[in-house]
């Protein structure tokens, strides 16, 4: 059985990633309408109204948005931690209580056959996280929102044969940005976004414990673009002594729409 994934939209106007296999069929947030999530998931050949749950991040807009909707209309539980619940009940509408699940950030629960871990991230929100998917022994992680590189959410990464990693913004372009200078300090804070060049470290050493898949992902409309993302992963490649697009696969995902459908097997591979 394979462990497949999609990122629908990734960056800072909305997110969602399919993630599934044959038994288990999961969206990671819906920060876009409930119309455009299910335009994309149908474009990658997934029914939304077979999905078995949304896992949840964290509670900003641009990562639950859809959420109550796409919960409602085809009666899909929610997982989210206690906090980001408290935080983000009043912004999604009624929800069944049936489909209000509370997750414990390190503690792991099943999904069909798939084996899910949140784990804890450093971002500004009530209690974020990211997670990890293993299928038949291999294993995928999506870890966004990060606002500084720690032990903390890397050893959960660590070992994982594809990661979609936030890329948020390139240093320079924030500073001479349209942002004013508060907000420059939030992205660039310990609980704010993940820079190219932390993201480009972090890939280098992902693919050292065996990564063969690197996903950049939430890259900042304003203070990035997916061409210096992409540099900026091959400059730290170079320097760990790896070799770039050999060594394993690097990827920008889409801002505005799917980014094809990935699979994690024994035989990595990517479809378009």
């Amino acid at each position: 059985m394979e462990l497949r994934f999609s990122p629908l939209f990734s960056g800072s106007s909305g997110n969602a990633t399919y993630v599934g296999c044959d038994d288990g069929q999961i969206l990671v947030d819906a920060g876009l309408s409930g119309t455009r999530i299910t335009q994309e998931l149908q474009r990658v050949g997934v029914n939304p109204g077979q999905l078995d749950a949304i896992l949840v991040t964290h509670e900003h807009s641009d990562h639950i948005k859809g959420i109550g909707i796409l919960s409602r209309k085809y009666d899909l539980p929610v997982y989210a931690s206690e906090g980001t619940w408290q935080a983000m009940e009043s912004k999604i509408g009624a929800m069944a209580a049936k489909n209000m699940r509370v997750i414990v950030p390190g503690e792991d629960f099943y999904i069909g056959s798939i084996d899910v871990t949140p784990f804890p991230t450093p971002h500004d929100a009530a209690q974020p996280v990211g997670y990890t998917f293993e299928l038949s022994g291999v294993k995928l992680a999506i870890a966004t929102d990060l606002g500084s590189v720690r032990d903390s959410w890397l050893k959960y990464i660590m070992g994982a044969d594809a990661v979609i990693l936030e890329s948020n913004y390139d240093p320079g372009m924030l500073e001479s940005g349209p942002y004013p200078y508060e907000l420059q300090r939030r992205i660039r804070g310990k609980h704010g976004h993940l820079s190219n060049d932390d993201a480009g470290e972090v890939a280098a050493e992902l693919v050292r414990a065996g990564a063969k898949q690197i996903i950049l992902g939430h890259l900042s409309k304003e203070n990035n673009y997916p061409e210096l993302a992409m540099q900026c992963c091959s400059l730290a490649f170079r320097e760990a002594g790896l070799a770039f697009q050999e060594d394993a696969r690097v990827f920008v995902a889409s801002r505005d729409g799917n980014s094809g459908m990935f699979s994690v097997s024994a035989e990595l591979r990517w479809e378009r």
